[in-house]
């Protein structure tokens, strides 16, 4: 294992082991600044979130990241607009493998979310996938197909139920104590 890989094995595994367990937005904070690609003005990570490969995550401006999601960043980035909001324990994946390859290769692709979309509880995202500004991902819905803007969409796999209105102007500026 080279000096680089050990080194960021030991960052990733001191941010979930310690830094992530912390009831700290201000430590948490400080750690993923250094951590990421990008870390948003008045985001907010809870507790318990992981996030592989942290240098490919890029997260926008307000944005919510509830407690134990996990983002995988392994191989290709995720990139997050500005106001998004993540469920709990919502999962962004980048890598697998392909399931017809007899020699089990990996299979991937950058997932992008636009802003203000809403990621739904325990919601999963495949890699590859691109979720239009505003768009809605119900709980516990499986992304398998890009999602167009401001739809709504549920199901496994998710399939559009309805729409958003277009006209959307909040702010996400939610930091709970001790989350």
């Amino acid at each position: 294992m080279s000096f680089r890989s050990f080194a960021g094995n030991f960052i990733s595994s001191f941010y979930h082991g310690v830094i992530g367990q912390l009831p700290s937005h201000t430590l948490r904070e400080i750690y993923l600044k250094l951590y990421l690609g990008r870390f948003g003005l008045k985001t907010t990570v809870q507790m318990n979130c992981r996030f592989l490969h942290g240098k490919s995550v890029f997260l926008g401006d307000h944005n919510v990241i509830n407690f134990g999601c996990l983002l995988d960043g392994r191989r290709y980035p995720i990139s997050i607009g500005d106001h998004v909001a993540m469920g709990p324990e919502a999962t962004i994946l980048t890598l697998g493998h392909d399931p017809r390859s007899p020699q089990f290769t990996d299979k991937g692709g950058r997932v992008t979310i636009g802003s203000r979309a809403w990621i739904g509880y325990r919601a999963l995202i495949l890699p590859g996938i691109k979720i239009g500004e505003g768009a809605v991902v119900g709980a516990g819905a499986v992304v398998t197909h890009d999602v167009e803007p401001y739809t709504i969409v549920a199901g496994n796999p998710a399939k559009p139920i309805g729409v958003r209105p277009r006209d959307l102007h909040y702010t996400l500026d939610y930091r709970p104590p001790f989350f």
